[in-house]
């Protein structure tokens, strides 16, 4: 984990500017190193290979800067006679070695979280982001090349882009939680897509191709559809094909027992998610998880307790406040089951007040989704502690956990509709609706997955993720969100994902049998955090502050004032876009932001 920048293209003097705007993200050290056409600048959080795995890395006539971590490297060396061509341990080099073989193709064999630029002895460059969009990466074509960073503030501390909003992107902010596709709240900068991979000559974009984070690709963003791959596909090609259900029950009752290949299927679930979390946790400074009430989290810390000789060190955040759903109670049963390191942070309403300018300044690209809150506290609570963290992210989009899944597939009679956002204006709906479009192949159910794949994973849950624990000098990883895993979950037939009123059916079923104190079939709680009850008394005097924000006053208008003095969920992301705002588009400081908005 790190951050990478650098410029394409023409001189390279902004670039020392740009990676040290972004040492949170790599406090153990900075390098920059100028190639014909190229400078390259690395800003290092040391995980693997301590000594010798520093970056810009040159190995068989390339160099490369990488954000993120190669979990299969070990494998690559390995499988490809790589092994004594190696000078180091880092999980980068053998990508170097695979393109001088191989070229671009290189890039659809790396499994892992990554971000990076490698610039081959040929003059050709490449940008390439991992698919699934768990690290990210910025590009903005001016004048003289191309400039790529980690983050938009680099952007902006080497003079190479004045902060204007984009009110298309604000909109979609406001209204969904977070900005769509790969523009961002900024005119002129966009991300690199997840999956993309981007062919650069002297500064340029010459070529670009997407490779699909899934095993059964779309077309919406990734390309034109493709042959559909069945259940065989997740293992045995003797495993029957069974016609996915369509209309799960409304209601709760006893969990159904496994049908045919069923006990086939949790043995090879447990094979699956045993070598994702194994890799996943190749390091060599000390991991543990982030550990919540549900079954993602207990899912991935039931693999680690199997997998570690010494108790797994495990965070949960609870909430002090009434009406918060506070999962301490269960997130502690599965922790003494487990014998984890279990060790508990509080979020109250004092951390919201503090926590929120820091937050709104670590989210440069923002996500207004509340969870950024005790997601942040968690990071700070475990810095002292842990380098490396696990989360469980990804297991509802594969597995097929959210409740809107199962409305998606009931009648219209039984209460059904569609997985899509609601209370947004019809130009936002539309533009939702494009970024979220799946393959014609798909089933209803895989839709509704894709549609969260494609849009609010990558563009909510994983900045947030990325932000909240860079700001704190942690990595977090994502075993879900591996492409051996995501092979295995998403031809699952739609029964074996959502079947009897109950969403992630299999891994429910699997939890039952390798956790029970995970309580895997009681009623999901939902994550909120009372954010409204603590704006609620202080509305009145925000609502009159909103005035003094220009971004704010552009967009909304008079509309502000109202909003902000509105009971519901409207007032958090308001109040988060100001104070985001005076930050980055206004040059302020966390705490004057924080007191032009709400002072005292």
């Amino acid at each position: 984990m790190c951050a990478i920048a650098g410029q394409l293209g023409g001189g390279g003097s902004a670039v020392r500017p740009m990676i040290e705007a972004m040492t949170h993200r790599g406090p153990d050290g900075v390098r920059l190193e100028t190639l014909a056409g190229a400078t390259l600048a690395h800003a290092r959080l040391s995980i693997i290979d301590l000594e010798g795995g520093w970056q810009p890395l040159h190995a068989a006539d390339a160099t490369v800067v990488g954000n993120g971590e190669i979990y299969n490297y070990v494998e690559l060396a390995r499988d490809h006679g790589l092994t004594d061509q190696l000078a180091t341990g880092s999980d980068f080099e053998p990508l170097l070695h695979l393109y001088a073989r191989e070229g671009a193709q290189a890039f659809q064999r790396l499994r892992g979280m990554y971000a990076l630029c490698l610039v081959g002895a040929d003059g050709r460059a490449w940008l390439a982001r991992d698919p699934f969009g768990i690290k990210p990466l910025y590009i903005l074509e001016h004048d003289t090349g191309l400039a790529f960073a980690s983050e938009p503030r680099a952007f902006f501390a080497a003079g190479l882009l004045t902060p204007l909003l984009d009110d298309t992107a604000a909109r979609e902010l406001l209204e969904l939680n977070y900005v769509l596709g790969d523009h961002t709240p900024f005119q002129g900068l966009r991300r690199v897509a997840p999956g993309e991979v981007l062919e650069v000559r002297d500064g340029r974009i010459v070529s670009g191709h997407r490779r699909s984070p899934l095993a059964f690709p779309v077309y919406g963003e990734g390309g034109p559809p493709a042959k559909e791959r069945g259940v065989e596909g997740a293992g045995s090609s003797a495993e029957p094909r069974l016609a996915p259900s369509t209309t799960p029950s409304a209601g709760r009752g006893p969990p159904p027992p496994l049908r045919r290949g069923g006990r086939d299927l949790l043995d090879r679930l447990d094979a699956v998610l045993e070598d994702s979390v194994r890799v996943h946790q190749r390091s060599d400074v000390p991991y543990g998880l982030f550990l919540s009430g549900g079954i993602d989290s207990a899912a991935i810390a039931t693999v680690m307790a199997r997998l570690n000789t010494r108790p797994v060190t495990a965070f949960t955040c609870g909430f002090d406040a009434p009406g918060a759903r506070d999962e301490r109670a269960q997130a502690e049963r599965v922790a003494r089951a487990l014998d984890l390191d279990w060790r508990e942070t509080t979020f109250d309403e004092a951390d919201f007040w503090r926590v929120l300018p820091e937050v709104a300044w670590a989210l440069d690209d923002p996500t207004a989704d509340y969870a950024i809150l005790p997601t942040f506290k968690l990071a700070e609570a475990a810095k002292d502690t842990l380098t490396v963290v696990l989360t469980g992210e990804g297991g509802d989009e594969l597995f097929g956990g959210y409740g809107r899944y199962r409305r998606a597939l009931r009648p219209a009679w039984l209460g059904g509709r569609p997985a899509e956002p609601r209370g947004t204006s019809p130009q936002v709906l539309a533009a939702w609706r494009d970024a979220a479009r799946a393959s014609r192949g798909a089933t209803p159910l895989q839709a509704a997955q894709w549609a969260d794949i494609a849009t609010w994973l990558p563009h909510d849950l994983l900045l947030k993720l990325d932000r909240c624990l860079m700001a704190h000098g942690l990595e977090g990883r994502t075993p879900f969100l591996d492409p051996e895993v995501a092979a295995f979950a998403w031809p699952l037939p739609d029964r074996f994902k959502v079947r009897g009123g109950y969403g992630k059916w299999l891994l429910r079923k699997w939890l039952e049998r390798v956790c029970p104190a995970a309580d895997p079939w009681a009623k999901k709680q939902g994550f909120t955090v009372p954010v409204d009850a603590w704006i609620a008394p202080r509305s009145a005097d925000i609502a009159g502050n909103l005035g003094k924000v220009e971004a704010v006053r552009r967009l909304l208008g008079d509309e502000a004032r109202p909003r902000m003095l509105t009971p519901g969920a409207g007032r958090w992301p308001l109040l988060f876009f100001a104070v985001w705002a005076l930050i980055h588009l206004e040059g302020a400081e966390p705490a004057e932001a924080m007191g032009v908005v709400c002072p005292g």
